[in-house]
């Protein structure tokens, strides 16, 4: 009944991530690098760029979204747009909300928001029109002569309103909208997050089609000794650094000291890319599932969920660093002994790995 229960559990978590993951594959398009040119005869729905530019001279029928790139809208965008991380530049007309965190924010003189301007950024130059209310923190912020705000303008910075600018509703300077460096962190912290998903998900498969025989030994370590493997790896996570210190006590030990540290770093790395396919593994198995891509899948995104619960997450993390390093370091003596002609190591089968 446990095991019933378990596997149960594990399918609807299995589920959930998969189907939070599918409909903003389905519902937008979505590319990633270089730049992104909509032209002026084109139409397309909803557009999702990743680190890269997008330059819209047709039309976005749906919402534009850009992370780690700049925008710029010469044509129409007829529902929102969500910057972060670049330059926004609006030219043409936009027929929802703009919203985002940016270095610098204009509304040309020709442009329009028909719904409202919410943004954080260097600076911010509005010589166009906005149709409802503006939000802005900004360290200047300039309306031009030809600038109109339909509803009201909250701001911080410094408000350079030009003769002829019309603002329709009040005008309140608002110090909760202070852009500074911690808003510009959170971004970074952000775009940090999704890079370092993608780059463990990148590394991973690496890892899988170089390594095939060496994970599925770790997998089968785990299942087999989780106790030895979880010991091991706390032991090395905690030991390793003290003796790399004592090592460079001594002037002879420090260039190996320096190397051990680089090794160290690697290791946990490693460790945790490790760690998240042992999870995903574990999870697959509990729904007698193996597939060593969608146990790297489904064990990243997994912690990507856990990692936003408080005290839960923290624990998580750290756990699944702990058994993913055990296992390294296990996989890697055992890989040691059979090449000084040792006892083969049963964790390592001989089979190709499952797909």
């Amino acid at each position: 009944m446990a095991l019933r229960t378990q596997r149960v559990v594990a399918l609807l978590l299995v589920a959930i991530l998969t189907l939070s993951v599918a409909p903003g594959l389905a519902a937008a398009e979505s590319r990633a690098g270089g730049t992104v040119v909509v032209e002026a005869d084109e139409t397309t729905g909803d557009l999702e760029v990743f680190a890269g530019d997008v330059v819209v001279r047709g039309t976005v029928d749906g919402d534009l979204t850009a992370i780690g790139g700049n925008v710029r809208i010469e044509g129409t965008v007829t529902g929102n747009v969500e910057g972060t991380a670049g330059n926004i530049y609006v030219g043409g007309t936009v027929g929802g909300d703009v919203s985002g965190a940016a270095g610098h924010v204009q509304v040309a003189e020709g442009g329009s928001i028909e719904g409202t301007l919410e943004v954080g950024a260097g600076s911010v130059l509005i010589a166009g029109s906005i149709g409802g209310d503006a939000r802005i923190g900004a360290e200047s912020i300039t309306l031009a002569p030809g600038a109109s705000v339909a509803g009201d303008l909250e701001y911080d910075g410094t408000l350079d309103r030009q003769e002829g600018a019309q603002v329709g509703g009040a005008v309140t300077e608002n110090p909760d909208l202070a852009v500074g460096p911690g808003a510009f962190f959170q971004v970074a912290d952000a775009l940090f997050s999704v890079y370092f998903v993608l780059v463990n998900l990148l590394v991973g498969a690496i890892l899988l089609l170089a390594f095939p025989r060496f994970s599925a030994g770790l997998v089968e370590r785990t299942r087999e000794r989780p106790g030895v493997t979880g010991v091991v790896g706390l032991g090395t996570l905690v030991a390793a650094p003290i003796v790399l210190v004592l090592v460079a006590i001594t002037i002879v030990g420090i260039p190996l000291s320096l190397l051990g540290f680089l090794s160290y770093a690697v290791g946990i790395w490693l460790a945790i890319i490790y760690g998240r396919y042992l999870l995903g593994a574990w999870l697959l198995s509990l729904v007698d599932r193996e597939s060593r891509w969608l146990a790297l899948l489904v064990g990243v995104l997994a912690m990507v969920v856990l990692t936003r619960v408080p005290i839960v997450g923290g624990l998580a993390d750290v756990a699944v660093l702990v058994w993913g390093l055990g296992a390294l370091v296990l996989g890697l003596f055992g890989a040691y002994r059979r090449g000084r002609g040792g006892e083969a190591d049963s964790a390592a089968p001989d089979e190709p790995a499952p797909a």
